[in-house]
Parts: C-alpha cells; structure tokens; sequence
C-alpha cells in the first residue's frame, strides 16, 4: 500500500462533502440498500443546468488561473487523477488544478480540489471555485488578488465582506482533513497552515477562510464543526449500510423541496400526519420531544397552555391553529377580522427576473390609479423593461435605467398632484437585492440611482412587502409562496409550468446560452409570467382589503 492508494474504508462508507450539508435522512437512504426499491423524484433540469453551468465557469476561471502561473502550473487530466496528483505533489508544483486527493487514512472520505496552491514551506491548502457570490459589500473579508491564488499575498479587504456559506467552508475543512492525511497539507504551526480559498461567481479575487476560526454557533471553528457533523453523518451511513436501527427519521426541512427522496419521505409523512408537516425545523423536533409527534395531536391542544421547552419562535397558538387548517385541508387563516394594507392613490405592482447570480434582466411593473386617472398620467397596466443580452451585462444599466426612470416618474407626479403613491412586492429581499446591487454595479452610467435614492425608496413606508404582510396577518398551512397565496385570493397563472427554476430553463432558450439561436417565443413567455406575477400581487391585495377576505376563516374560530 503506497501513500497515494485509497484504503478500503474501515467504515465501509465514503462520504464527500456535500454529504455533510444534507439532510440526515438522505444519508440513510442514499446507504440504505433497501432503498433502491422507494420512490424518487424525476431529475430536475434545472439542478443539472446549473450543475453544467458551475462546469463551465469553473472552466474558465481555470484559464485565467493557468494563464497567470505559467510554468508553475500543472493540470491534472480525466485518467488516473489520484497518481497525477500526487506525482505533482512529490514534484513539489507549485499549482495543480484539478486534483484528486486520496483517503489514505481509510475513513471514508473523497474528495477533490479545483486547486491546490503549495506554500513556501511545503505542503499544500486548497482553493475552490464555486459559481455563487461569495462575499457581498462591506469590510472584513481577507482576499487575494485571482492571479494570486495564495494565502500569503491575502490582506483584509475594505469592500468586501464575507457572504456565509457554509457548504463551501465545510468543503474546504473536508479537503484539509484529507491532504493532511495524505501527507499533504502544510506542517502544524506552519502560518496559513489551516486556511483555504474559494474563488465565487465574479472571479475576481479568491476570498480566505481561518478553518480555525470560530464562525459557528457557540464560537465553534469550522473544523471542529466539520470533525462533529463528519463522525455523525458517518454514524447514519453506516447504520442504514448494514441494516442496523436508522438513526435518521424522515422531517420536513427545507432541503426537502429539492431532494431527491422526497417522494419516499412525503409519503411516510403524510401517513403518519408527522408534525413536520406543518411545523418544520426545529420546532418540529422539539414538538416530538414533547410527545406531540402528529398534527393530529397538535391540533388537540389547548393553543393557551404551551407545553414547556419548546424553541421560541411562531407562537404556539399559531401552531395550534396551522395544524386545525392542515387538517380542514385550508391553506390560509386569518389571524385579525380585518388585514391592515396600505392602499394609495396610484399603486404600482413591482416583480424581477433574475438568471441565478447573473443579473436581473427583467423589471415588470404594474400601474393602478385607484380613483382613476387625471390627464398627462401614465396609462394603467403592466410595463416590462428587459435585456436579452445574456447576463451579466452592461446592457442590464440600459434597462434598469429605464425602469427607474418611468417608476420615478409615476410617484414624482403623484406627489406633484396631491396623491399619495405605493408600491407593492411579494418578498422584498430579491427586489431590494437587485435595485441596490443594480445602483452599485452601474454608477454614474445614464440615468441610474444613487446607491442613497434607492435606500431612501426602500425606507420610504409606500414600499409594502406583501410577503410580510402575509406573514404577520394569515397562517398558511402549506406555505406563503405567491404561487401557494394568490390561488386562495382566484388567481391563477396563464402558464401551467409557471416557476422560478422553469424560468431558469426558458431565460436560457430566450437569450440562446446553449449556442442555439435566441427564441423570441420564450421571450414572450417571460413576459407573461412576469406580467402574472405582479398581476398575482395585485389581485393578492385587493382580495385582502375587500369584503371576501371574511371567508377566510379566523383561526380563533377553528
């Protein structure tokens, strides 16, 4: 047995480090051999697109890298990657892309790095690339220059600071485990010995991470964190590897949406009427805890006598009631006679498109004059301000421009008019994410904001979140999503496939990523699910300020 062979794991288990962000449940299934016979989800085109796209970014970035470590630099090919790597490690190379790094100690791990990156005093740290944002603006982030992909040349950054993802410092502990194992990883004491590097969406530095640096709750290193989440979901593997009492039940969380197994695991909820269902997370565990394992017995509980130890959080009164409309098949309650919504005398619907972290290439706004219109005002109805160039792109200015431009227009002559003005969204974050961000990234070109206008518009109380007012007004017993909401106030979308991972698909096609020619079809089709969207908001808050809203039940009457 050489250094560079993988030994058979003792455990009889490999897990990489995905595994270590999923949830317990999925562990088991994806060890448990009986499971080959439960039902799965259909593959998500949308999850294998963005797979092929962080391909391709990684890729590129890969190009760059090369370009500027010249002679330095070793790529590791398709065949044999475990021997290539580590004949470039005993070669001492300074950079080698593409690495395969063994489990030599036989734990069960593997894993691989897009790059590792030799100190001076031998031994290496590893740098991945990811396509998402990796830092956002601010102060405090420690990052390098890209065409120096070294610890040593990292200082704090002043207009950066870190964005929390825990995949990729959980990742990146995973890959220090294995090169230490293997032999190597930088001497202990060695300065930078325990950090690495992530490289994200806008490729233009690589952003530090001190895995003993204590970023988890309790003031926990990342490392220390991995070492207990590793030990556990190893424990789970190997219990459903060998038939032994599984030590993850199926709960609802929110990694279910997308997994795989939940089609095995929603059955067997819905059999049992598990408490997760209406409750997720950890309020569900410790309802469990207390003995209140189906919404059933949730529902038989007096809402004014919370059992002790329960997490703070949605009053428990509130999760009373969720679980009497989940099993009255409601999908909304009130929670007050009447729902509070501030109403103005010109109202505009505002929705955005956005590709992933690319941009935001679709701004749909919808224009209502309550009392009617009064000359030279706009006319009522949905106005789209689009880019099809293929984000990002300095094009995206052009039509941010342009929606700033008309929106500011409409609540200027508002104001000038003697008429009170709001706008409306449904969960701000995204829209507030893509106005400051669009202000940031396009400063000074033509008709753009100040970073100081669109925070003062943002403030300003006539900009309602409709998911807030959801939140704080009605319990939904399956969700607050518009596309869950809006059909409960008689709306429906024109497009059966309406959705923000379909979406994902058909901006593809309308802008022709895949080097088919651009389809003006599904341009239009965009157009109309986003002049839905905002139609959907609308027909959302009439609804809640008009005389049907009292059939919604109140869920003090449930």
């Amino acid at each position: 047995m050489t250094a560079i062979e993988n030994r058979r794991p003792a455990t009889g288990v490999t897990l990489d480090a995905a595994d270590l962000t999923r949830c317990r449940r999925r562990i088991h299934l994806d060890h448990d051999p009986a499971s080959a016979a439960e039902p799965r989800a259909l593959p998500d085109p949308a999850l294998e697109q963005r797979r092929a796209d962080a391909g391709e970014h990684r890729v590129r970035v890969g190009a760059q890298l090369a370009a500027a470590a010249g002679a330095g630099w070793v790529t590791v090919g398709p065949s044999g990657r475990i021997e290539t790597t580590a004949a470039a490690v005993a070669a001492g190379a300074p950079m080698i892309w593409g690495a395969v790094v063994p489990d030599v100690d036989g734990v069960g791990r593997r894993g691989g790095a897009e790059l590792l990156v030799r100190l001076p005093e031998g031994g290496y740290v590893p740098v991945i690339v990811v396509r998402h944002r990796v830092t956002d603006p601010g102060e405090g982030a420690v990052t390098s220059l890209l065409e120096q992909p070294t610890p040593r040349r990292a200082l704090p950054d002043a207009t950066r600071r870190i964005r929390s993802q825990p995949r990729d410092m959980l990742r990146l502990a995973h890959l220090n485990r294995m090169l230490r194992a293997a032999g190597w990883a930088p001497a202990p004491g060695v300065r930078h010995a325990d950090h690495g590097g992530v490289i994200g969406m806008d490729a233009d530095v690589v952003l530090w991470h001190d895995l003993r640096s204590g970023h988890w709750p309790g003031g926990r290193s990342t490392l220390t964190e991995y070492d207990a989440r590793f030990a556990d979901r190893t424990a789970v593997a190997v219990a459903a590897a060998t038939g032994a009492p599984a030590l993850a039940a199926p709960s609802r969380v929110t990694e279910c949406r997308r997994c795989p197994w939940w089609p095995t695991c929603e059955a067997a909820l819905e059999s049992a009427q598990d408490v997760s269902l209406v409750v997720r997370g950890e309020t569900a565990v410790a309802l469990r805890e207390a003995g209140i394992g189906t919404v059933a017995a949730l529902a038989a509980l007096d809402p004014a006598v919370e059992p002790p130890g329960l997490l703070p959080g949605m009053p428990f009164a509130d999760v009373v009631s969720l679980a009497r409309a989940w099993l009255r098949g409601l999908s909304v309650v009130r929670r007050v006679p009447r729902v509070p919504v501030l109403r103005a005398d010109v109202e505009v619907d505002v929705d955005m498109e956005s590709f992933g972290e690319g941009g935001a290439y679709l701004w749909g706004a919808l224009l209502r004059h309550t009392h009617g219109a009064l000359p030279g005002d706009e006319p009522d109805g949905y106005r789209a301000f689009a880019t099809w160039d293929p984000v990002p792109t300095d094009d995206e200015a052009r039509s941010f421009a342009e929606f700033w431009g008309w929106f500011s227009g409409v609540r200027a002559r508002a104001a000038a008019t003697g008429r009170t003005f709001a706008a409306y969204c449904y969960n701000e974050q995204a829209e507030n994410r893509w106005l400051l961000g669009s202000a940031r990234r396009f400063a000074g070109m033509p008709g753009i904001p100040t970073v100081a206008e669109v925070q003062a518009f943002i403030d300003d109380p006539c900009w309602v979140d409709l998911f807030a007012v959801v939140g704080e007004w009605f319990l939904c017993a399956h969700g607050k999503g518009l596309k869950r909401i809006a059909p409960a106030a008689g709306f429906s979308w024109h497009d059966p496939e309406a959705g923000g991972e379909n979406s994902m698909r058909w901006y593809r096609d309308a802008v022709g990523m895949d080097g088919a020619p651009p389809e003006e079809s599904q341009r239009l089709r965009l157009i109309e699910y986003n002049a839905d969207d905002v139609a959907a908001t609308q027909t959302l808050r009439l609804w809640m300020t008009s005389p049907a809203i009292e059939d919604v039940p109140l869920a003090s009457d449930l």
